[in-house]
């Protein structure tokens, strides 16, 4: 599938958002903190998801 620039764009942030997520959770094992940022990358995930297939959707390139 070919993408434009706008969606790799997209993915990198979210990645990005995802690994600093978790890191910390590795970081801070065992620790409330650690399972909410957990949580928090797999709503990321999702949204991540989202986002891109909406992206896919409306986008002309890539589409």
């Amino acid at each position: 599938m070919k993408t434009c620039p706008r969606f790799a764009t997209i993915r990198q942030e979210y990645e990005r958002e995802i690994g600093f997520l978790n890191a910390h959770s590795k970081r801070h094992a065992g620790r409330p903190s650690a399972k909410s940022s957990a949580k928090h990358a797999a709503s990321t995930k999702a949204r991540m998801a989202r986002a891109l297939s909406s992206h896919v959707g409306r986008c002309p390139e890539c589409g």
